[in-house]
């Protein structure tokens, strides 16, 4: 499905002094630094799978992300899914992946619900049979029914993330890229969340990779967890693993009682906070 071997990313960041002065004298000679925001990262994703991808802010799980998408591309490496290369292929692999941000909309912000799902039916080219079909199927597992004819600024968040979870798969994408999808959400509106992503998972065999800083959304939906950290990959494994590498001496750390301090140790341990 996913293959990733030795891939690097990096950025030119403008860099200058406070002031006035630094900020005229940066019109005529910009100073930057290079930042590496990927170094020799690699990965398999098999069909089927639910990964999460994790890592504090800065570690390199955006870049990776907008690599797989297609929206960048890499200094160096490589990275097939399905047969493809995102950046290059990338009218055919949009075709292939759905995805969620939590904090960025793909529903138009004025017009209902259903508008934005019939404009994305036609810019995914799905046959009508197919839109009806997978419609149904989504507006009953999410109970959109009384939500659909309403414009997306007049929904709650809750709402608007169980849209956005349709939205995303109205063309039966393969691959689900979730970023943050629960965040916000009161405790039932993310339960709902959970077992709908895991449903889709079992029914229609759809690869899952999660990024997320919500370690219960973690828990609740990855079989597998691939921690990076300054651009490397840190550990590839189970919660399990994860829980083991935070280990001091053998034993876990006294005040370590849920994942959220287990993570915040293990950040500690391997000096990527």
């Amino acid at each position: 499905m996913i293959t990733m071997e030795n891939v690097c990313k990096s950025y030119k960041v403008a860099r200058r002094d406070s002031g006035f002065g630094q900020a005229f004298r940066s019109l005529f000679h910009r100073e930057y630094e290079e930042v590496q925001a990927l170094n020799q990262v690699s990965f398999h994703i098999g069909d089927g799978e639910m990964v999460g991808y994790i890592g504090p802010n800065g570690a390199g799980k955006s870049s990776t992300i907008k690599i797989l998408s297609g929206i960048l591309t890499p200094d160096s490496g490589t990275c097939v899914i399905d047969g493809r290369i995102p950046w290059r292929d990338r009218t055919e692999h949009v075709r292939h992946i759905g995805v969620v941000f939590g904090q960025r909309s793909q529903l138009w912000w004025d017009i209902p619900v259903m508008d934005s799902f019939e404009l994305l039916k036609e810019i995914y080219s799905i046959s009508t049979p197919q839109y009806k079909n997978k419609l149904e199927e989504l507006t009953r597992l999410l109970n959109l029914e009384e939500i659909l004819k309403t414009p997306t600024r007049q929904l709650s968040l809750g709402q608007r993330m169980r849209c956005e979870l349709a939205a995303s798969l109205l063309h039966e994408p393969k691959l689900l890229f979730l970023d943050e999808p629960t965040i916000g959400l009161d405790a039932v509106s993310k339960l709902a969340v959970r077992d709908f992503i895991k449903k889709t998972n079992k029914d229609h065999k759809t690869t899952v990779i999660l990024t997320t800083h919500d370690m219960q959304d973690m828990e609740a939906i990855a079989e597998r967890v691939i921690l990076i950290g300054r651009g490397q990959i840190l550990l590839d494994g189970t919660l399990g693993d994860l829980r083991q590498a935070a280990c001091v001496d053998g034993e876990l750390q006294e005040d370590s009682v849920n994942l959220d301090q287990i993570m915040a140790a293990l950040y500690q341990k391997l000096n990527i906070m």
